[in-house]
């Protein structure tokens, strides 16, 4: 059966989602989680939420799921060692580097790969159980066929978002928040920019980023079929009833195998949404009928809100299947146990029974006394009793035994499981490289190379595989007798059933003696090592810490471009055991999406056309179209730091990289004579970046 895991923002979360039917609950404890404007929990609240799950045979995962900087990963490794202490069951994880940590100080804790992780194929899933993770939540923008391939064939389990807040950007891929307003959502504060209003023209409009909440709960039982584990409802920042009435109904739904009732839907929707749900990613039907906003004056009704709480508030709703059984004799204290589905026994002895003068005891009494499991977490589903002939005990005596035999099975239940734990070793560091960085260029077209920028003689360029392989006769001619290594760049997103024609590419490429390729996510790795190249780290990879660097150099990278979000001082400060490179110039890129906004717009296919998304300020920022018939917003502004070399040139980067997106030949011409000290180049609109004010 599939579990069920629900969120909890709170304590009464935590009860709302057990009292309601959860398998299940994830909840952050501290700030290095992904919701960190969620209230969270304190020490004490956490431990105490962890036992009241654990008594009553709930899960309880800890959310870990932010990318975190080298300061951050010592405080990290305390708040594991405290959660293994208090008996967590796994934690989830976005970053590469606290997977790596999490093996250290706590090698049996079950790590599970964060959505956050951007896990979206079979290779990618593979690869992250070669790193020891037994869990991996796939991007929500998979579709049914999509998520069926992986489960089949899936080293470890799978687990699948089913209700809730839909991002536009596939998660771990969102840069939005954090370049326009300084919140990062890889470090849980998303000022959730996708949910303003924008507009194709010169006013904002309309609400093209903003996706309807998903509801995957007609789907239940193909998901089940399928294989996967666990499916997963979103919501750590909304309230307790919110968790109450959407478990309740998933709960229902999922035991018994059935499909919705017309006033569960209903109750769904008045619990939240934003004009109604969609399935459309499983369903594989994209397009503009997936968007919808919150009612500025929608407001869930008070008797709603309290027949919620009505639900968990006061209420013990016995969940923990046990046995009992009794013994009464003569001339011996009376005794008692129960069994709970572990096979964990607990007893208890009363009084022993005198000879009955009037009425004897029967068994039927007995079990009918031991059978009342009413306001605790137990429900009895049989009683075995022996109870001789002719023998007198009072019924206050049988349900003291009752009461004894489960407070003392709930102490056993309650106290957690012994774990290892390890200390965190950063291991030796690294000396930063002496030299300035070289040039490296990223084009998004074949025809922003000419002749004039490869005598500026940059170290690498990196173009995407489909350009190398449709323009390899006109690169091939611009390149002869060129010592300039042409990289392949792998698309951020890349499905299974992408694959082959990507790997057709890639041989393509080799064959032109191209020898690298750029890796966006891990599921990419092998695919380009099948291929007979070497595979680098690309932005994707959300590179913020030296264990990080350590993990990719263990998965055979010659080189990684770090997060564009850490401070020139964090950089500077970071253990380099890999070749780094830095963006340092272009366009950087906000979302990675799925749903293909410009035809949404237009209703047909015109990724050739100038395409700007507009914001209330007045800002405009491109829209261009990906691999796979996806896009990629990026920044109104370019970054630009021509002006700042001596900022960064001394930070032991091995490579400086400009970044091409909008721009024509000339363009990339002059902005790369720029950064080589050439001219007097400046974009009309820049931004420094993150690199100097840094990121929440």
């Amino acid at each position: 059966m599939l579990e069920l895991l629900s969120p909890a923002g709170s304590p009464e979360a935590v009860t709302a989602a057990v009292q309601n039917g959860a398998d299940a609950v994830y909840m952050g404890f501290g700030d290095l989680n992904a919701r960190r404007r969620a209230k969270n929990f304190t020490e004490k609240e956490f431990s105490d939420a962890v036992e009241y799950c654990r008594v009553r045979g709930v899960k309880t995962y800890l959310t870990l799921n932010t990318l975190l900087t080298d300061r951050e990963l010592p405080e990290a490794a305390e708040l594991i060692r405290k959660a293994v202490r208090i008996g967590v069951d796994a934690v989830l994880v976005q970053d590469l580097g606290v997977v790596r940590l999490v093996r250290q100080v706590a090698p049996q804790l079950p790590v599970h790969a964060s959505t956050q992780m951007t896990l979206h194929s079979l290779e990618g899933v593979r690869q992250a159980a070669e790193l020891g993770v037994s869990r991996a939540v796939l991007s929500r923008e998979l579709s049914g066929e999509q998520l069926a391939h992986i489960c089949r064939n899936s080293p470890i389990e799978i687990e699948v978002f089913v209700h809730g807040a839909h991002c536009m950007s596939y998660s771990g891929q969102c840069a939005m928040s954090a370049l326009i307003g300084g919140r990062s959502g890889n470090r849980g504060l998303c000022a959730q920019p996708c949910r303003m209003p924008y507009g194709w023209q010169s006013r904002a409009d309309s609400y093209p980023l903003s996706l309807k909440d998903m509801s995957l709960i007609h789907h239940l039982g193909e998901l089940d079929e399928m294989g996967v584990a666990c499916v997963k409802i979103e919501g750590r920042m909304k309230r307790p009833e919110y968790v109450a009435v959407v478990t309740g109904i998933y709960s229902k739904a999922i035991r018994e195998k059935r499909p919705p009732t017309r006033q569960e839907l209903e109750r769904l929707q008045a619990a939240f949404s934003r004009d109604g749900f969609t399935d459309g990613y499983f369903a594989g039907k994209k397009g503009p009928e997936m968007f919808g906003v919150r009612s500025s004056g929608e407001e869930t009704q008070g008797a709603f809100l309290a027949e919620a709480r009505a639900s968990y508030e006061n209420t013990e709703n016995g969940r923990v299947p046990v046995r009992f059984f009794a013994l009464i004799q003569p001339g011996e204290p009376s005794k008692a146990a129960v069994e709970d589905e572990t096979g964990r026994v607990c007893t208890c002895e009363g009084p022993a029974p005198e000879a009955a003068r009037t009425k004897a005891l029967s068994e039927e009494e007995v079990i009918s006394q031991l059978m009342k499991t009413g306001g605790t977490p137990y429900v009895c589903t049989q009683v075995k009793a022996l109870v001789r002939e002719n023998l007198a005990l009072s019924i206050s005596a049988v349900n003291a035994m009752r009461r004894g035999c489960l407070e003392e099975l709930t102490r056993e239940r309650a106290r957690p499981p012994q774990r290892e734990t390890g200390e965190f070793m950063p291991g030796v560091r690294y000396q930063n490289r002496p030299a300035p960085p070289l040039w490296t260029c990223y084009l998004r077209k074949a025809r922003q190379l000419s002749p004039e920028l490869l005598a500026l003689k940059p170290e690498r360029i990196y173009l995407p595989v489909s350009e190398i392989a449709l323009h390899r006769e006109e690169l091939a001619g611009l390149l002869k007798d060129q010592n300039i290594r042409l990289v392949a760049a792998m698309p951020r997103i890349l499905w299974d059933s992408e694959e082959e024609e990507t790997r057709k590419k890639l041989e393509i490429a080799r064959e032109m003696g191209v020898e690298e390729a750029l890796a966006e996510n891990l599921g990419q790795l092998s695919i380009i090592r099948s291929c007979g190249m070497e595979p680098r780290g690309g932005a994707g990879l959300n590179v913020t810490n030296a264990q990080t660097l350590k993990e990719l150099r263990h998965l055979g990278l010659k080189s990684a471009v770090l997060s564009f979000e850490l401070r020139l001082a964090q950089i500077r400060d970071l253990s380099k055991c890999i070749d780094t490179e830095l963006i340092v110039y272009g366009r950087l890129p906000l979302m990675v999406m799925e749903n293909c906004i410009i035809k949404n717009r237009s209703g047909r296919c015109a990724c050739d056309n100038p395409n700007l998304l507009t914001d209330s300020t007045g800002a405009r920022f491109p829209v261009l179209p990906e691999a796979g018939c996806r896009n990629v917003l990026y920044n109104s502004r370019k970054l630009f730091l021509a002006d700042r070399a001596r900022d960064y040139e001394n930070l032991g980067l091995w490579g400086e990289r400009l970044d091409f997106t909008t721009e024509n030949s000339q363009e990339c011409l002059r902005a790369a004579r720029r950064y080589r000290g050439e001219g007097d180049f400046m974009p009309n609109e820049y931004t420094r970046g993150l690199y100097y004010r840094g990121v929440e």
